[in-house]
């Protein structure tokens, strides 16, 4: 009962709105299912009538009530569920006292009569038995002291919240005591268990029932709380059987599914059509075995069991698949391997024009082939497009990069198979059989094509040409290298600049360079100097045959044979020391007969003739010695100089003697120097 005088109506503070507010937070904490009544006694009622006073203060306390905090399960409940608002009035004291009294008069007896039909305590659902009075008591007196304040909740509701709570933890002592349930718990523990839903329900259905018995007298609301107190409590208990039931039948579907899925692929099925078939299975097997583990009382969500499973599944499929795609891949690539790289160094060791034609052929059909039967092979593992077309294009790289890893390989051999294709050409003729160095050959030709094959060997390698654009590499190494090096007519005509003056080939990426100019250069060198002594060897070939062909002796041999006769010829020729003194000799004598002028020293006689040469000989000889050692110790002549032959260097040195001794020994009846030199020039002439 709340009292307000009439003209603090609507007013926040005089109108007691806050005190109402903190009745209403005070028995919302209680929520018994009783409801109370408001009853607002108006002071010193004015000529307004009640009915408009009466819809005042109702609609005040409902705003009142809509601020008030509620809990979650009763934030939409109308005050009308908890509440019975009432609304009398008392006239004024001092003005109408007997009206007054009256008044309070019939107020009085609404309080003596609360109990009956109609009155203020007219709600008996909170009742309580005479045999819980006690109880009540207390419980009322333990409310008065915690909460310090009058505003208790029925006693039927306390009585019911104590002895339900005292049934349900016997009950739950009973349960996990239970002889049934430790050994279904210790079954699960141990492995699968069949039905444990059904035996776990019936466990707690017991129990349950139990409980419903011995507190059917209780308060409904309390009792139905209590009962699902019991329930969660009992579940909660049995919940880690539960999870262990479900692990098992989650390892037992998994390792079943994984014995399928590896049969279905032995038996060569299809590898997507496989793993639907198999997860079907396992899914309805798993499906199957959650309903034989469910427990009635429990509504649970079986999709995260589900979904973990799939997820399961799902990163077996793709390990297995990863793993066939990865083999697969493997077995192209190899398949491409084999297919390329033997003909592809065939090709390469040949050495002809059409070499990288003939590669970009075996390139491509192989290439398409392998794209296609690998295209074939990934559809049965049902890939998404994009991750489809990069693998087939992950093959097409790996078969480029084996053209040009054998590229490469062969590259670094390039000076090694040069030789081998010039020796091959040098030695052997077009009918492939080996050459006899007869003397008739044009060896000359012969080097020169064995050349150019090994050159055009080296331009096939200096390069890739897999993308069918044309180059001037094989026309520049022979400009430059076999057409009279850098300097030629031909390099002028065609080349405005040394074309192997350079780190890269015109037209070729670098990328695709294996071989540089300046490389090739240095090869070229390199294989020439190699290559000499087989032309030597070649040529020498030649002549030792043209010598076997001539069968007659020189004829020098013969017309000595025919002088000397033979015991003579035969003597020289096992003394050879002898032919050279008397070679000597003979040009010695020879320069001297020619320089001295013999015949005119005879012209005086015979024996003055012998005293002026003997008198003169070993000054000659002297001098000529002399003129030896100085040209030993003088410079270096010239080539030509130096393949003058020695009759020339005899004959100069025999004119300076001659020109001294003339100078020392000249007779009186000898003609003079100038005019034996004019003499001379005129024999000479």
């Amino acid at each position: 009962m709340i009292n307000l005088w009439c003209h603090d109506i609507g007013r926040e503070h005089a109108a007691n709105r806050p005190l109402l507010r903190t009745v209403f937070q005070v028995l919302m904490r209680l929520f018994s299912p009783r409801k109370t009544t408001l009853l607002l006694v108006i002071r010193d009622k004015t000529k307004t009538p009640l009915e408009f006073l009466t819809q005042a203060l109702k609609e005040d306390i409902q705003k009142i009530w809509d601020s008030v905090r509620k809990p979650e399960a009763y934030k939409e409940a109308a005050l009308s569920e908890f509440f019975n608002v009432e609304v009398t009035a008392l006239s004024s004291y001092e003005e109408k006292e007997e009206l007054f009294m009256e008044q309070v008069g019939q107020l009085r007896q609404r309080f003596y009569h609360s109990i009956a039909p109609g009155g203020l305590a007219a709600d008996r659902r909170g009742v309580i038995p005479a045999s819980g009075f006690c109880l009540s008591a207390l419980q009322i007196w333990k409310v008065i002291r915690e909460n310090k304040d009058l505003n208790l909740p029925a006693h039927k509701v306390m009585v019911a919240t104590v002895r339900c709570e005292e049934i349900v933890n016997e009950k739950l002592g009973q349960f996990l005591s239970d002889k049934g349930w430790l050994e279904l718990d210790a079954a699960v523990k141990s492995g699968p268990v069949l039905s444990f839903g059904t035996r776990l329900g019936a466990i707690l259905n017991s129990y349950l029932s139990g409980y419903d018995m011995e507190t059917m007298y209780f308060d409904e609301g309390v009792r139905t709380a209590k009962r699902q107190q019991l329930e969660s409590s009992m579940l909660h208990h049995t919940y880690p059987a539960l999870e262990t039931v479900i692990e098992h039948l989650h390892v037992v579907t998994l390792k079943k599914f994984e014995s399928d899925l590896e049969q279905s692929l032995r038996s060569r099925e299809g590898f997507a059509a496989s793993v639907r078939q198999c997860a079907q299975a396992a899914i309805a097997e798993f499906d199957a075995g959650l309903r034989d583990a469910a427990v009635k009382h429990v509504e649970w969500d079986t999709s995260k069991f589900r979904n973990k499973l799939l997820e399961h599944i799902q990163a077996h499929v793709e390990s297995i698949r990863n793993a066939k795609l990865a083999e697969l891949k493997a077995n192209y690539e190899k398949l491409l391997s084999d297919a390329l790289a033997g003909p592809v160094q065939s090709l390469l060791e040949t050495g002809e024009r059409d070499s990288w034609a003939c590669i970009r052929r075996l390139y491509r059909r192989e290439t398409e082939n392998a794209a296609l039967a690998f295209s074939a092979s990934l559809s049965e593992f049902d890939l998404d497009q994009t991750i489809s077309s990069e693998m087939v294009s992950d093959l097409r790289k790996h078969a480029r990069s084996v053209v040009e890893m054998k590229s490469r390989e062969e590259a670094g051999n390039v000076l090694l198979r040069m030789k081998e294709r010039f020796f091959t050409v040098l030695s052997r003729d077009r009918d492939s059989m080996p050459r006899t160095w007869t003397g008739d050959e044009d060896l000359w030709a012969i080097t020169r094509e064995a050349r150019l094959a090994a050159l055009r060997l080296m331009s096939v390698m200096a390069a890739i040409r897999l993308d069918d654009k044309p180059d001037k590499i094989e026309r520049a190494l022979i400009t430059a290298l076999l057409d009279g090096g850098p300097l030629s007519q031909k390099r002028s005509v065609e080349f405005t600049y040394d074309p192997l003056a350079s780190s890269t080939w015109e037209e070729v990426s670098p990328r695709d360079t294996l071989i540089t100019p300046v490389q090739c250069k240095s090869i070229w060198r390199q294989f020439k100097a190699e290559t000499e002594y087989a032309v030597a060897q070649a040529m020498s070939m030649q002549e030792s045959h043209r010598r076997s062909k001539n069968w007659l002796p020189p004829a020098w041999t013969v017309l000595l044979l025919a002088i000397l006769g033979y015991n003579e010829f035969m003597f020289l020729v096992r003394n050879p020391l002898y032919l050279l003194g008397l070679f000597v000799a003979f040009v010695l004598s020879y320069a001297i007969w020619l320089q001295y002028d013999i015949t005119a020293y005879f012209r005086h006689g015979t024996l003055s003739a012998l005293l002026t040469i003997l008198s003169r000989l070993l000054p000659t000889i002297m001098d000529f010695v002399t003129a030896i050692v100085n040209m030993s110790h003088s410079q270096k002549h010239s080539a030509n100089q130096s393949r003058h032959p020695p009759l020339l260097h005899a004959q100069s040195l025999m004119n300076q003697t001659w020109r001294r001794s003339q100078v020392k020994y000249q007779s009186p009846d000898s003609p003079s120097p100038s005019s034996s030199v004019d003499s001379n020039s005129g024999d000479e002439s």
